[in-house]
């Protein structure tokens, strides 16, 4: 129960979050959201209109959110349903504040670096407790889970066809190419910032490989088993190139995310082993991650 309500404080935490990136740092700096969200913002921009965004952003991430509950899980359909209606409250009540001065000339990069990495962090933290902050990156959970691609991936897709829409919009309205120019600059250092800090902050979908060196191989063999139920392992006979001594090397394929309790049962297994861990591409397609939710 405990948990359970962590859980929900946080991804709530995570709605404020993406709120205040939102209203005090990405909109101020004129910047094209990815997905549904940079068309309302785009046309939240061509009509001046603040509250033309707030609902915009509400009607599209219905269709986003029934999609999550037929596609994805109920659970993270609801998670993502409570952080998306936090960021509709938060914008709307939230004071109206200015940290720094939009215009290009002064600190427009510094909003739109900082509300990347806020935006970055707190999509990090809905995924991490079983939720989203709606729009791509519930497409981005699906694919996924399907592909096995980090789900920044597809908020790097999506922000193409919104960012084309919102600099042609931008474009017809003022007919200024330099001004459209400037804002694909801009826009592109937020997209980048807001995904680096996604992928590098929510590990799930990176894969790594463990290697212990170690004597006592069937100790290890079986925390890496009972540590996960969908892992298993390959050892190998080693000689010492010093010593001479007979070893073991037991490599075992997992996720970031389960890393660190699988390094603390091996180390509990064998506490003298010497192991590594390093980053691999191209894992089977057949390879388990645990489904969102």
């Amino acid at each position: 129960m405990r948990r359970l309500l962590t859980e929900y404080v946080l991804i709530v935490m995570a709605g404020v979050l993406y709120a205040v990136a939102l209203k005090y740092f990405v909109l101020p700096a004129n910047v094209i959201l990815t997905g549904t969200e940079g068309i309302a913002t785009a046309l939240s921009y061509y009509f001046e209109s603040y509250w033309l965004f707030i609902a915009l952003y509400a009607l599209f991430q219905a269709g986003f959110l029934a999609f999550a509950f037929a596609r994805v899980s109920r659970v993270f359909a609801l998670r993502s349903l409570v952080v998306v209606s936090t960021v509709i409250l938060a914008l709307s009540v939230l004071p109206e504040l200015r940290f720094a001065q939009p215009e290009p000339q002064n600190e427009r990069v510094i909003l739109v670096l900082f509300g990347g990495i806020l935006a970055g962090v707190a999509k990090a933290v809905a995924f991490t407790n079983r939720g989203s902050t709606g729009d791509e990156d519930i497409p981005g959970a699906y694919f996924a889970m399907k592909y096995l691609k980090p789900v920044g991936v597809i908020g790097i897709i999506a922000a193409i066809g919104s960012t084309a829409f919102g600099i042609g919009l931008g474009l017809f309205k003022n007919g200024e190419f330099e001004s459209a120019v400037n804002t694909l600059m801009y826009t592109c250092i937020y997209i980048f910032a807001s995904a680096e800090t996604l992928n590098n902050i929510y590990r799930k979908f990176k894969i790594t490989m463990l290697a212990v060196i170690t004597v006592r191989e069937e100790d290890v063999g079986k925390a890496i088993t009972s540590s996960s139920a969908h892992r298993t392992f390959t050892r190998h006979p080693a000689t010492g190139g010093h010593s001479g001594a007979a070893f073991h090397v037991v490599r075992t394929i997992i996720t970031h995310e389960e890393l660190p309790q699988m390094i603390d049962a091996v180390q509990r297994a064998d506490p003298d082993c010497f192991y590594y861990y390093h980053d691999i591409e191209g894992i089977s397609s057949r390879y388990y991650i645990a489904p969102f939710g």
